[in-house]
């Protein structure tokens, strides 16, 4: 079927898929993961995190999160 597509304003993007319309498939070309701790990842002005104790466990016990064999 086809689609009408209307407004539309990206202003970056970053290694991701953007579709319009139709489409067969989407599949993912590329996959990653991030450990983090506790108040790690804030993005802003003037942040304050107080973290007593904090630990992260980067232990993955199963083998894949997110297969990308065969997507071509």
């Amino acid at each position: 079927m086809p689609s009408i597509v209307g407004p539309l304003k990206i202003n970056s993007v970053g290694g991701g898929t953007v579709n319009f319309g139709d489409a067969f498939y989407i599949a993912p070309k590329s996959s990653g993961k991030t450990n983090a701790g506790s108040g790690s990842l804030n993005t802003g002005d003037f942040i304050c995190t107080n973290n007593l104790v904090s630990t992260t466990n980067p232990f993955d016990p199963d083998v894949n999160d997110q297969p990308i064999a065969g997507n071509a």
